[in-house]
């Protein structure tokens, strides 16, 4: 993959029903395609900072995340692709004490592991710790010299990249609407957006944080806001309406939506749209931003439940 390639996604108009209803038109920018594995905001948010690690002339990438972390895997395959060695540090000590067990029903770390990706389980509670001076300290100890990126990717290389997703051709439309999970994809579209554009963030997360950690980025800048309603209980969770819309959306358009970001914001996007919440002839730019990867390990967890699975053929 050449991290310097300037990439251009497609945005593909979605039809249904209750657009034709409200008179709204609503689009989706395909930054799912990019890669299957590098897709969207996590090629984005490691771009400039696999370049700065180059600079650096670091040879080692170290990040942390969930065991079902789009980015653990993201960073991986990069980092495979550019020449790094990878390090994860996972939360979750007792995933380590069986690592064959582990690889074997956990498709995200598979894959990692697969692309060369070294691991380090660790506790909740030392989790918690890792951005302390000390856990630093101490991985440094374990592993030896590393170009560092934060879990979720988010830093201010990471709102550089994500500036890029907007491009010429989206100044026609009256809003941004995309998923929020560190709000470094949010930070960078706030950045990049006209004056004329909205951008509206639906976050995947509960909790009020979120709003603090934008403004980091983006100082007093006023052309956005969150819409909090559409979480389904917080990160990672659903409900069987949500595994049901998924699967409804991709029969009627033949778009596949991740079950923790994406999808999400489109029911949030719909429901207002129903609710009248955007006036007639208003123009919406979704950002898909990939995350389909995961979908193998959610609906293991589904059949587990005897539940309803992802239909991703």
């Amino acid at each position: 993959m050449n991290f310097n390639l300037k990439i251009e996604t497609k945005n593909q108009q979605i039809f249904l029903p209750i657009l034709e209803e409200k008179k709204v038109s609503l689009f989706l920018k395909r930054e799912d395609i990019i890669h299957p594995f590098v897709s969207g905001n996590k090629f984005r948010k490691l771009k400039y900072n696999l370049q700065e690690a180059v600079t650096l002339q670091k040879t080692t990438l170290l990040t942390f995340g969930g065991a079902f972390s789009n980015h653990i895997v993201a960073t991986a395959v990069a980092g495979k692709l550019a020449g790094f060695q990878t390090i994860g540090i996972i939360r979750g000590q007792e995933l380590g004490e069986n690592f064959k067990k582990t690889i074997q029903g956990n498709a995200t770390l598979r894959e990692a592991h697969n692309n060369g990706m070294k691991f380090q389980f660790v506790s909740r509670e030392q989790y918690r710790q890792k951005d302390a001076p000390e856990f630093i300290e101490n991985i440094h100890k374990k592993w030896g010299d590393f170009y560092l990126i934060p879990e979720g990717g988010t830093n201010s290389l990471a709102v550089k990249g994500c500036e890029e997703i907007l491009i010429k051709e989206d100044q026609q439309f009256n809003y941004i609407c995309v998923p929020v999970g560190t709000g470094g994809t949010i930070s960078g579209l706030i950045h990049s957006a006209e004056k004329h554009q909205r951008v509206i963030g639906f976050p995947a997360l509960k909790g009020a944080f979120l709003s603090e950690e934008i403004r980091k980025n983006t100082g007093t800048k006023g052309n956005w806001s969150l819409m909090e309603d559409y979480h389904f209980g917080g990160y990672a969770k659903y409900n069987v309406d949500l595994v049901r819309f998924i699967n409804s959306f991709k029969k009627k358009t033949s778009i596949l939506l991740d079950p923790i970001y994406t999808s999400k914001m489109i029911f949030g996007i719909l429901d207002l749209i129903e609710k009248g919440r955007f006036k007639e002839g208003t123009k919406i730019l979704a950002i898909h931003t990939g995350g389909i990867q995961g979908i193998e390990g959610f609906n293991q967890k589904l059949k587990e439940k005897n539940q309803e699975i992802i239909k991703i053929i």
